[in-house]
């Protein structure tokens, strides 16, 4: 007689096959989508309106709550991208490999609005 057991296959490495992590995600997305355009709708209205002058910069110091932000994101993206470029080298995951490709163009524009941003607000300092 044989021993050896039988290895059952645990939830999280379901999520590798990228049809079963889609039919599992579908249903947060649209949620999701309308609570991050909410939020940002919210940070907007509390940057540009809801945010006080400086006594120094005037209305120009409102151009840092945008900058700083993005400079956060930007290095926050490039993070994922590293690790998504590690998780596809070494193991070979298919959605790794689909993130680094989806985060690549969200690293671009957080890095060129605050570069935008940061010469806007360089300007008249």
């Amino acid at each position: 007689m044989s021993t050896t057991a039988v290895k059952q296959p645990n939830w999280f490495s379901r999520l590798a096959h990228p049809g079963q992590f889609l039919s599992w995600t579908r249903f947060v997305v649209w949620p999701l989508a309308a609570v991050t355009a909410v939020a940002f709708a919210i940070g907007l209205w509390f940057a540009f309106y809801a945010s006080p002058e400086d006594y120094q910069m005037g209305d120009m110091v409102r151009v840092m709550y945008i900058h700083v932000p993005n400079a956060w994101l930007s290095m926050l993206v490039y993070g994922v991208m590293a690790a998504a470029a590690l998780g596809t080298l070494v193991w070979r995951h298919p959605l790794a490999d689909v993130a680094n490709k989806a985060a690549a163009p969200l690293g671009a524009v957080f890095t060129a609005i605050t570069l935008f941003t940061g010469a806007l607000w360089g300007r008249p300092t």
